[in-house]
């Protein structure tokens, strides 16, 4: 029985119980129950629960209209759709999203900051985002910035006035920022830079956009979010001030003149109020209301900071977990997860890599698929697909597809290998190594397959690709038991070949 405040029992439940009661029961009913008994609808039907008057509930609980309800709207409720990287970024994921966004209403950003980068080329004109959601050119699509993304104000309105330059309209309806989503000031990216300066030779190979130390802020609790912004503005400027003295005791050199910040930060205030909302409710709302929901992944799975090769991570959940988090949203909406695999394997800075190609072919791919951070401008490194790798991220996301990008680029080779098994101090392991240094020492066993030496950059069927091309990619699919749902042949919007 339940007691309030300590006193004695009390008779009748509470609403709140019984209510909470009525659910699990139904939620009962709709599951198939071993000794159970099971009407016609293989609705368990054994279980009974009594309003406080003894008489049996008036929804209907042992009836099947409810239990059909519900079984009607679990299957209308895995409305979200996610892409996510499977490799260390710039595997093309911009060019995915852009595609399924045609058939979108919501597309969303749900972790990172700045320092992601996706390309989408749209009649010819290239867009480059960092913090919008790529679905926004999209002139149908709402896009919204969730509470796991980290936002540098002053870029963020840079990248809208550059992109409304480009054609980009009506921003200011479409546009959601969370209101809990945490800001990137100055002197996260100064500490950033000084931290990774410290490091010296073991230095991570850090964006130095601060989204580090704008996460390390969030930890610690003594960061600021965009409902502090919108607020109270002089308790923001406390908290700030707060902020920037917490920092100064662990780094000296640190100097920002927190007043000329301030200033700053009051414009922006007016400037970002429209676009902030409760995106935890909007979102709900959205899902709620059926409208197709497409969430766009950045960096990737191997930089995850709990699942890549930590220390060389980045500072968020970049795998599907992120978006729950990230976007306030339930796992259970979450239908299709697509997974994209550039066709060979690419990793901007430190840390191990165990099929880079130190030869001419890396240096060929680089060249050919010009391989240099959208963020950074940094020369990307260059290696053979690696299997052990897209299995592990498997395990983490549970792809229902995979998009492999930029085939096209290894048109020219006489033949191409694939990393299919690893092996640490002579014996085989089934996964990638936690520690990074363990990474730096597998032996990788390699399959060697024949290359197709035809241009594939017009192929718009999969029927049409070379028969070696071909070969490649379902070894891909088999290896990884997972299948091939869009190969990407070229920039262009047109050719990615959709298989099925």
């Amino acid at each position: 029985m339940f007691n309030e405040r300590g006193g004695g029992a009390s008779p009748t439940p509470p609403d709140f119980a019984l209510n909470s009661l009525r659910m699990r029961t139904t939620c009962k009913q709709a599951m198939a129950t071993e000794g159970g008994k099971v009407n016609s609808s293989g609705v368990n039907v054994s279980h009974s629960i009594t309003e406080s008057n003894g008489s049996a509930p008036s929804d209907n609980l042992n009836g099947e209209v409810n239990c059909q309800t519900k079984r009607a709207k679990m299957s209308s409720t895995e409305v979200v759709t996610v892409v996510v990287g499977t490799q260390w970024g710039d595997e093309g994921k911009g060019k995915v999203v852009d595609m399924l966004a045609q058939s979108a209403e919501v597309v969303c950003r749900c972790q990172g900051g700045n320092n992601a980068g996706h390309t989408v080329v749209v009649d010819d004109i290239v867009y480059d985002f960092h913090l919008l959601p790529s679905g926004i050119v999209h002139p149908t699509c709402d896009v919204v910035i969730g509470n796991g993304v980290v936002v540098n104000l002053p870029e963020l309105f840079n990248e809208i006035e550059k992109n409304e330059g480009k054609g980009l309209t009506n921003l200011e309806k479409r546009l959601k920022i969370s209101n809990r989503a945490h800001l990137v000031f100055d002197l996260h990216l100064k500490l950033d830079g000084v931290q990774e300066m410290k490091r010296g030779r073991n230095s991570i190979g850090t964006t130095k956009k601060g989204i580090g130390p704008t996460y390390a802020s969030k930890a610690t609790r003594n960061g600021l979010r965009i409902c502090d912004l919108v607020g109270d503005f002089e308790y923001f400027a406390e908290k700030f001030r707060n902020l920037m003295e917490y920092h100064k005791t662990s780094c000296p050199e640190l100097e920002i003149d927190v007043e000329v910040e301030l200033i700053k930060y009051k414009k922006l205030r007016e400037k970002v109020m429209p676009f902030v909302v409760d995106t935890v409710l909007y979102m709900n709302k959205a899902i709620e209301s059926g409208r197709k929901i497409l969430i766009e992944g950045a960096q990737s799975t191997m930089l995850d900071i709990d699942f890549g090769p930590y220390p060389y991570v980045t500072s968020s959940n970049c795998s599907v977990g992120g978006v729950c988090t990230g976007l306030g949203i339930p796992p259970r909406n979450i239908g299709n997860v697509y997974g994209v695999v550039k066709a060979y394997l690419t990793r901007v800075g430190s840390g191990g890599f165990p099929t880079e190609l130190l030869n001419e072919t890396g240096e060929l791919l680089q060249k050919r698929g010009h391989e240099f951070g959208v963020t950074t401008g940094r020369k990307r490194r260059v290696g053979w697909l690696d299997m052990v790798m897209l299995r592990y991220s498997h395990m983490i996301n549970g792809f229902s597809a995979v998009a492999i990008t930029k085939l096209d680029i290894m048109d020219v080779l006489e033949e191409v290998k694939i990393g299919v098994s690893y092996k640490l101090n002579g014996k085989p392991i089934e996964s990638i190594p936690a520690s990074d240094e363990d990474l730096k020492r597998v032996e990788v066993e390699y399959i060697t397959l024949p290359g197709w030496k035809t241009s594939t950059e017009d192929v718009r069927k999969f029927s049409d690709l070379p028969e070696n091309a071909r070969t490649y990619v379902r070894t891909i699919e088999e290896l990884l038991k997972v299948p091939v749902k869009w190969i990407g042949v070229g920039k262009a919007r047109a050719s990615m070949i959709q298989v099925f």
